[in-house]
């Protein structure tokens, strides 16, 4: 082994990378067949040229970019919530995430001052460009929001100008009195209680209809009364 590598007859510890260079880089490809390769290729050499030292890569495959469960993605995050990384490098944006999952991680990162870099957008929370950038995309994110908000309003009111009933059909009398009278009077689960009436009404309505029944009226228990 070269001298390099041994001092006093021991091998040397790995250099620690240096403060605030620590950097991970996430990969997404929408299909199995296609391959991270570019993305890969372009965010090492991104890398070497900034000095900044990659520690660790995630890789989601066959996934979309609306899809919060991705796994990867996920170690990713609480990698940067246990202050592991200092820097999040990604091939471009809609690589990462859309839209309002975008925002809620770029805020994150922005809490937990890790640095965020979009190298196909030439992007970089450190940079005052990129701080501009982050505070453009919460405004276009909230003004989305707001515009399909409003949408989704008109509708509602073009709807019920026509005389048509919005949302789940209400829950007749006789099946809220069914519900309430099981749970009253015996003690099934939820889950039991919709099962007498399966078909019928969602276990949400049932959870919410038996809560009630049994924290207002007298819940009688196998062999005991609870008023």
């Amino acid at each position: 082994m070269s001298a390099k590598e041994h001092h006093s007859g021991r091998r040397r510890a790995a250099a620690k990378p240096r403060q605030g260079t620590r950097t991970a880089l996430y990969l997404r490809v929408s299909t199995a067949e296609q391959k991270p390769d570019l993305q890969y290729d372009g965010l090492r050499r991104y890398a070497e040229r900034a000095g900044l030292e990659v520690i660790q890569d995630y890789c989601d495959v066959a996934v979309s970019g609306r899809r919060e469960g991705r796994p990867r993605l996920s170690a990713l995050m609480a990698a940067a919530r246990n202050q592991e990384i200092d820097c999040v490098l990604v091939w471009k944006f809609d690589r990462f995430a859309r839209s309002s999952h975008l925002l809620v991680a770029l805020e994150e990162f922005d809490h937990l001052g890790v640095r965020f870099v979009s190298v196909q957008d030439q992007i970089d929370t450190e940079s005052p460009m990129g701080r501009a950038m982050f505070t453009i995309i919460g405004a276009m994110a909230e003004l989305e929001s707001s515009l399909i908000s409003e949408r989704v309003t008109a509708g509602m009111r073009a709807a019920e100008a026509r005389g048509r009933h919005l949302g789940r059909p209400a829950t007749s009398q006789r099946i809220v009195s069914e519900i309430e009278a099981l749970a009253t009077s015996t003690n099934l689960s939820i889950h039991a209680i919709q099962k007498r009436i399966v078909g019928r009404v969602s276990r949400g309505t049932v959870g919410e209809i038996a809560k009630r029944a049994r924290t207002t009226g007298t819940w009688v228990q196998i062999d005991k009364e609870c008023v």
